[in-house]
C-alpha cells in the first residue's frame, strides 16, 4: 500500500465531519447539521440493513457531528466567533491524537469502514500513525494560531480592525490548506527518495509478498528483512513426499543454512516469491530440491509458522514419488526416505527440525502418518 492510498483511506475516516465543516461554510448551521446528520445517518441504516448491526463508528459521526453543532450554536456570536475555528480543529486534533498517542488506532478504525475488502498489516498501520504524528503537530500549532490571530484582532471598533480580520481570515483558513500542502509535498519528495534509497539498497535480494493469516497480500519486503522480523509473515510452501511404501522423504540441511543447519526437514520447503502463484512455487520449489518436473500434489492444510526470526504462511501438499531426486549439494547435504515408525521413535531428540515436528504431529492428527 503506497503513501497516497494511506492518504486516501485516513481522509476516509474524516468524511463525515469534512461534510459537516464543508456545508457549515455554505449554508446556515440548521441545514449544514441536517445535511451531515443525514450522510451518517443514511451510512448507519445502509449498515444496518446489510450487516444486521448498529457501527459504532457511525454512531460516533453522529456524536461528533451534534457535538460540532453545539460548538457552532455556542460561538456564534460576534465575541466568539473568531476562536470557533479553532473549536472545531481542535477536535479533529483530539481524534488525530487518541489514534497517534494511544493503543487505540480511533481514526485509522474509523477508515476501514471504507477499505471493504482491504486488510491492513502492522507496516501499513505504522505508516498512517507515523504520517499521522506529523498531521498532530501541524494542526495544533495551527489552532494556537487561530487563538493568537483571534486575540490580535480586538474590538471591532479600535483603529486597523479590517485589516487584522483579514490576516485572521487568512490565518484560519487558506494558512492550514499551504501548511497540509507543504507537508503532503513534503512527505511525497520524502518517501519518493527514500524509497528509491531502499530498492537501491536491495536491488539485489529476493522479494516476498507480505500477507495476512488468511493470505491477502498487504506489502512485499526483501527476503533479508523478513528473516529477523517476525512481524514480517510471508508465504511459503511445503511437500511431503511419500513413496508406494508409505515411508515419508525427508531432506538434511546443509550445515552452511543459517537456520537448523545439519537438521532433517519436510521433503520441499520453499519461499513464494513476490507475485508468484501458489501452484508455481510448488511446481518450481519440486523441481529445485527434487529434480522432477511434476508429481501429484494434494493440498492438505494451510498454517501460521512463527518463531523469533521469522513468520511463515505455510502452503502444506502431499505428493506420492518413488524417485530417484537430484537436489542441490549446497541447500542439501543427504536425503533419503524414512519409515514412519523411525520418524516417530527419533523426535524430540533434535534430528529433526522443530518445523518438521510440528507438521508431523498434524500429519498424525490428520491419519496421514
Amino acid at each position: 500500500m503506497d503513501r497516497k492510498t494511506v492518504l486516501k483511506n485516513l481522509a476516509a475516516g474524516f468524511l463525515p465531519l469534512v461534510v459537516f465543516i464543508i456545508a457549515d461554510e455554505l449554508f446556515d448551521l440548521a441545514i449544514s447539521l441536517a445535511i451531515a446528520l443525514a450522510v451518517s445517518l443514511l451510512y448507519l441504516l445502509v449498515t444496518f440493513l446489510r450487516e444486521r448491526r448498529l457501527d459504532k463508528f457511525a454512531l460516533l459521526d453522529v456524536a461528533l457531528i451534534l457535538l460540532l453543532g453545539g460548538v457552532s450554536l455556542l460561538f456564534s456570536s460576534p465575541v466568539f466567533i473568531l476562536v470557533k475555528p479553532a473549536i472545531v480543529e481542535l477536535l479533529f486534533v483530539i481524534l488525530i491524537g487518541v489514534t497517534v498517542f494511544t493503543k487505540n488506532p480511533l481514526l485509522i478504525q474509523m477508515s476501514r469502514r471504507y477499505m471493504k475488502g482491504m486488510e491492513l498489516g502492522d507496516q501499513q498501520v505504522y505508516m498512517m500513525r507515523r504520517m499521522l504524528r506529523g498531521m498532530f503537530w501541524l494542526m495544533l500549532a495551527h489552532v494556537l494560531l487561530i487563538v493568537a490571530a483571534a486575540i490580535y484582532v480586538g474590538e471591532p471598533a479600535t483603529s486597523g480592525y479590517r485589516e487584522r480580520k483579514e490576516l485572521w481570515a487568512f490565518v484560519s483558513g487558506g494558512l492550514l490548506y499551504l501548511l497540509l500542502g507543504a507537508v503532503v509535498l513534503w512527505q511525497f519528495v520524502k518517501g519518493k527518495k527514500s524509497q528509491r534509497a531502499f530498492m537501491r539498497q536491495y536491488k539485489d535480494d529476493e522479494w516476498f509478498d507480505i500477507v495476512t493469516p488468511q493470505g491477502k497480500v498487504v506489502g512485499r519486503a526483501p527476503r533479508s528483512l523478513c528473516h529477523g522480523n517476525p512481524n514480517l509473515l510471508h508465504s511459503v510452501v511445503h511437500v511431503h513426499v511419500f513413496n508406494s511404501n508409505g515411508e515419508l522423504w525427508l531432506q538434511q540441511r546443509a550445515a552452511t543454512k543459517e537456520i537448523e543447519p545439519g537438521k532433517w526437514d519436510t521433503s520441499v520447503g520453499g519461499h513464494v516469491a513476490s507475485g508468484e502463484k501458489i501452484s508455481a512455487a510448488l511446481l518450481r520449489e519440486v523441481k529445485e530440491e527434487l529434480g522432477i518436473d511434476m508429481m501429484p500434489n494434494e493440498p492438505l492444510y494451510n498454517y501460521v509458522m512463527k518463531n523469533d526470526i521469522e513468520s511463515e504462511l505455510v502452503y502444506t501438499f502431499r505428493g506420492i514419488h518413488n524417485g530417484p531426486f537430484k537436489w542441490p549439494r549446497e541447500e542439501i547435504q543427504a536425503g533419503k526416505f524414512w519409515p514412519i515408525r523411525e520418524i516417530r521413535r527419533n523426535l524430540g531428540k533434535g534430528i529433526f527440525t522443530p518445523n518438521f515436528e510440528q507438521e508431523f504431529g498434524l500429519l498424525q492428527k490428520l491419519h496421514i502418518v
